[in-house]
């Protein structure tokens, strides 16, 4: 069954890994899965309960700081109560992220992640001049065996989907 989705994959996407760098093919890929994946989180999950939670923690971390600054034992069991229908909340908003967002995308981020290592595997896609500790903890978190100074496919298609995630979150304001 995979090998049809990868036959597929390279239909549409083999003439462009054939004629650009791998730095090019996996940017790309960053940016349309990152913005992917951050659109479906946008669409189907309830993006004011999600404001409304970060409020309300917010507002809870300040009266509970200030309750604990104060010494205050008879505000801090009121504030038990409170905390637990935050984290009542919490587990709804957590659970429908979970549900909707995950089960949606993590077969495609596997499935494209399977179909670019065939291409990418051991390939140092970027190099910093130095060895740079982060690329190291990836290489050996993946059990690769590029240089400390060079990530791979994986490292660098994540950097680049997390940073088009967070400009699109901060775009349409996701919090």
């Amino acid at each position: 069954m995979l090998s049809g989705i990868y036959e597929f994959l390279d239909g549409i996407f083999g003439p462009l890994i054939q004629s650009h760098s791998p730095v090019v093919v996996i940017t790309i890929a960053g940016i349309i899965l990152g913005a992917f994946f951050t659109l479906l989180n946008y669409v189907l999950v309830d993006q004011e309960k999600v404001k409304m939670l970060q409020k309300k923690s917010k507002e809870f971390q300040k009266k509970y700081r200030e309750a604990q600054k104060a010494k205050d034992e008879k505000q801090l069991k009121k504030l038990q109560k409170e905390q637990m229908e935050l984290m009542k909340l919490q587990s709804e908003v957590m659970k429908d992220t979970t549900l909707k967002v995950t089960l949606l995308t993590l077969p495609v981020f596997w499935i494209f992640w399977g179909w670019l290592k065939r291409w990418y595997i051991e390939v140092g896609i970027v190099k910093a001049p130095f060895n740079f500790f982060l690329f190291d903890w990836f290489h050996r978190m993946y059990h690769s065996a590029l240089p400390a100074n060079e990530l791979g496919y994986l490292g660098w298609y994540m950097l680049t989907s997390m940073a088009v995630g967070y400009i699109l979150r901060k775009l349409l304001d996701m919090g």
